[in-house]
């Protein structure tokens, strides 16, 4: 199954500083729970791992990342990647990222995401896979607006997540399925009065 998302935000930071943040593959790694880097194969390939709680049951990926057109001129990049699942499944797909200078300062940016979904986690549905995408976006985001305001504040980092804990996915599903349910009754109920 594809499954095309789009996710942006605003940092309060310049664009270099933002940039260098996204270019360091293993400080983006350490905003996203359960993933880490174990191997780099060069300057723009890397081999890592996932894993993702669902319920009672415990997904694992392992893949690779590879930065294939990087432009620090526009500050755009592109990564492409595909794993596979402990379990059989597969997940392969591409990600877009783009800076642009804020209209109230700081920097935006923008991630195209585009990923091809095969094995368990299909159960979920395109819908769910999408709801709980959004959630784990507002996880990397703050994680990532906490490096980053260090970065530019000149102080430590925060810790990184604790990358042996798998991702749960279990409360997600629950705000997930919940945001479901009253975007259900706002379009009911903005139906019956209109």
């Amino acid at each position: 199954m594809a499954i095309e998302i789009t996710e942006q935000m605003t940092v309060e930071a310049p664009m270099d500083v933002a940039w260098a943040f996204l270019t360091d593959v293993r400080r983006v790694a350490s905003c996203m729970p359960g993933a880490e880097i174990v191997e780099e194969i060069d300057e723009k390939t890397y081999l890592g791992k996932a894993k993702v709680k669902l319920g009672a049951i415990t997904t694992s990926y392992k893949g690779q990342v590879v930065f294939s057109e990087v432009d620090s001129n526009s500050r755009t990049m592109k990564l492409s990647g595909e794993g596979r699942e402990t379990g059989g499944g597969t997940a392969k797909g591409s990600l877009d990222v783009q800076l642009a200078e804020a209209p109230g300062g700081g920097t935006e940016m923008r991630f195209d995401v585009r990923v091809d979904l095969t094995g368990k986690v299909m159960q979920m549905g395109r819908g769910m896979i999408k709801g709980v995408s959004a959630q784990l976006f507002k996880q990397f985001s703050a994680n990532a607006q906490a490096q980053i305001a260090a970065a530019v504040a000149d102080s430590p980092a925060p810790a990184p997540v604790a990358q042996d804990e798998a991702l749960a996915v279990g409360s997600l599903l629950g705000r997930t399925l919940l945001q479901m349910i009253v975007d259900f009754f706002r379009r009911l109920f903005g139906r019956s009065s209109g």
